[in-house]
């Protein structure tokens, strides 16, 4: 049934809309006919619809992007095109702890189809997507109804209306490469809005693309929908429209309030490192005089929610407990241990000593050791908040053990490595975002001893650079604002010095041209400039020279008896 949802001119109050309306006439509720009912003669074949958890099954084992009608006609008996019956419900308010099982990503709506065969509930929009949809934000092309599979990070690619992260069941445009949610792709569109939240006039939809400069932002995006006041030759994004007043970043520690444009002087961005030009809109710190960050920047998923914050009280991560409780002199209580942790100093160098916490060994430093049993932390380790502000995450990230969990490994989203030790995670069950302790430790500028220019985090996570150290793809990345100099975290982490058991001397850390000076490795014996090594550990008494694989072994930070 190749049928294709188009938008039509409706007047409601006075005011112009463009509402879409279904290329299939539907004249009674699901709930009211049963799939096998065969319509009456005095009345229009009843449309029954097909639950889509068929349909994207099929696709997902078949086809990345091949989506088939989800309407089917009133002749089909149940089990033989799987005709589920559907019941529509309306929440009447928003369902934050709702979400669609089709589109996944759009955890947003209130009009709800729930199939009994399943157990699941689906957009109204999501169960009756036509194939094609001719939207007024993108008039050029129609767009075609896709299953998209996603891997890994899922909000990698935006929906063009409310810029949430698309998966599973989109809107697509081939041609221009844009997204949208069923949910999204469907609703209203208003030919003016009366009170914008950025301007003092009323703004006009734009519907053609064209390279007009933002005045809220400050770019230009071509295929984004764009409203204009011809009154003052003010432009604007529908998403930047939108854009909260006040938010909360993960790279600054006040919040941040949008103001439209910025007092003369040259202003760099916190977030991208970049200028910033003072006459567009932008976010900045009352408490601090000269930061400013670009409103996209500013909003960006791994840097911003989104949240509103104007009139909302602030969380003071700071008033937490501590970490640990003072027993005695030099004896504690740490919240993650059940024993009495006695401070020591390390004397002779152990391999079987290993921090709980970063699941590095013990030297050189000061260390907590149990009274009752072999846990031991590193002091530095013992003083980790219990609630911090990770400058990768926007959220807040608590501390927990790993042991904890049931497989007892977690996999750092900073630095892709496993770990058994103590990890920062979000609390939000839809983040699923955690960093073990060593990453935690990240900040802005970097000290990164194989550059000479500190390092920020300064790239789009989404750019995939390629990490000009290992010379593999970066999930999480530092880069030199002055060249272009990248590292992954991965690579950046690595401890500066450490022991093989060998050798009597600390290995130390190398990169770069001073790799060809050395000859091989004192464990595998295979020439460095043989394996394209660009990092290796270097006793400089002894001449020995070890792999970063060879030394640590794959997981580096996964205890021995994992």
């Amino acid at each position: 049934m190749d049928s294709i949802g188009e938008f039509h001119e409706v007047e409601k109050d006075g005011k112009l809309f463009q509402v879409y309306h279904h290329p299939i006439l539907q004249t009674q509720s699901p709930i009211n006919s049963s799939p096998g009912e065969a319509a009456s003669n005095n009345q229009p074949h009843q449309l029954f619809f097909l639950c889509p958890n068929i349909r994207w099954q099929d696709v997902y084992y078949n086809s990345e992007f091949n989506i088939v009608p989800l309407e089917i006609s009133p002749e089909c008996k149940q089990g033989e095109n799987e005709v589920l019956p559907l019941f529509f419900c309306n929440n009447k308010e928003f369902d934050v702890n709702g979400g669609c099982e089709v589109c996944r990503g759009s955890r947003f709506g209130t009009d709800y189809y729930f199939c009994v065969h399943c157990d699941q509930i689906y957009h109204k929009e999501c169960v009756k997507s036509p194939l094609k949809i001719k939207h007024p934000y993108h008039p050029e092309h129609p767009l075609q109804l896709y299953y998209h599979v996603h891997y890994g990070r899922v909000d990698v690619i935006e929906c063009l209306c409310c810029a949430r992260g698309v998966s599973y069941l989109v809107y697509h445009c081939t041609i221009c490469q844009i997204f949208m949610h069923p949910i999204c792709a469907m609703k209203s569109v208003p030919f003016v809005i009366e009170k914008p939240k950025r301007h003092d006039h009323p703004l006009t939809s734009f519907p053609r693309p064209a390279c007009l400069t933002c005045d809220v932002c400050g770019l230009v995006r071509k295929l984004h929908p764009t409203y204009v006041c011809l009154r003052c030759n003010f432009v604007a994004h529908n998403d930047c429209l939108s854009s909260p007043r006040v938010i909360k970043i993960s790279r600054h520690q006040h919040r941040i309030s949008y103001v439209p444009c910025l007092p003369s002087g040259e202003w760099s961005c916190g977030v991208c490192r970049q200028s910033v030009d003072g006459n567009y809109g932008a976010y900045t710190c009352a408490q601090c005089g000269n930061y400013a960050v670009h409103p996209r920047c500013a909003l960006r998923k791994d840097v911003c929610d989104g949240e509103e914050l104007e009139g909302v009280e602030e969380d003071d991560i700071t008033q937490d407990l501590e970490p640990f409780v003072m027993i005695s002199d030099g004896v504690i209580l740490h919240f993650l241990h059940d024993h009495p942790l006695r401070l020591e100093v390390n004397i002779l160098y152990d391999e079987n000593k290993l921090c709980q916490a970063c699941v590095m060994p013990i030297f050189e430093e000061k260390f907590y050791s149990c009274m009752d049993c072999d846990f031991i932390l590193h002091e530095s380790c013992t003083n980790a908040p219990r609630r911090m502000q990770h400058a990768l995450h926007p959220h807040i990230l608590t501390l927990k053990a790993v042991s904890r969990y049931p497989n007892g490994l977690y996999n750092c989203d900073a630095c892709a490595r496993d770990c058994d030790g103590f990890i920062y995670e979000c609390p939000k069950l839809e983040c699923d975002y955690g960093v073990d302790v060593r990453c935690s430790s990240l900040s802005e500028p970097f000290d990164f001893k194989g550059h000479e220019h500190p390092l920020f985090l300064a790239l789009d996570p989404r750019e995939n650079p390629i990490c000009q150290v290992c010379e593999s793809i970066c999930a999480s990345q530092l880069n030199c604002i002055k060249c272009n100099f990248i590292v992954c975290i991965k690579c950046a982490t690595l401890p500066y010095k450490a022991k093989y058991k060998h050798d009597k001397h600390l290995l130390e850390i190398l990169w770069g041209d001073e790799v060809c000076e050395k000859d091989w490795c004192e464990l595998c014996e295979r020439n460095l400039g043989d394996t394209g090594t660009k990092i290796f550990y270097w006793c400089n008494d002894c001449c020995t020279t070890l792999h970063i694989e060879c030394l640590f072994g794959d997981d580096p930070y996964v205890k021995p008896r994992q």
